[in-house]
């Protein structure tokens, strides 16, 4: 009788966490219009080849910095703050469109961090093996 119970329980509650995935997005996909724009501007930034990139680690912040744009944004925790020399907007983003923004800024940071280790990778000359018979024959390893 215990494992009716526990599966009933179980099944009622698998339904209602779809129940409510499903309210909260029907109420997401009703967006306002500034937060609209504005994740269009982040997403068009991060897609920008001109912008520089930077998340604090210990705050979780994000940074994107376009200087021929002239516009500076921070992405911290569901905000989004547009900042220019003129105007500054601070918009709330909706869990979905937070998820959303992040994950393209993550993927941008880490195919840039790609790169990084390729270029970085591809200066080396000497392989381990290269190394070691150079070790083996008594031979200086610096390149001449």
């Amino acid at each position: 009788m215990k494992k009716i119970i526990k599966r009933w329980l179980k099944k009622l509650y698998v339904k209602s966490a779809i129940w409510l995935a499903k309210k909260s997005n029907y109420k997401s996909s009703h967006v306002d219009e500034n937060v609209r724009i504005c994740s269009t501007i982040c997403r068009k930034l991060i897609n920008n080849p001109d912008s520089k990139f930077l998340i604090a680690p210990i705050s979780g912040k994000r940074y994107i910095k376009n200087s021929k744009l002239g516009l500076f944004v921070i992405l911290d925790g569901g905000k989004i703050s547009v900042t220019n020399h003129v105007y500054h907007y601070d918009v709330v983003l909706n869990f979905k469109e937070w998820e959303r923004l992040s994950r393209m800024y993550d993927n941008r940071t880490e195919r840039e961090r790609l790169t990084y280790e390729n270029e970085i990778t591809s200066q080396i000359e000497y392989s381990l093996s290269t190394i070691l018979t150079k070790i083996k024959h008594n031979e200086p390893v610096t390149s001449e």
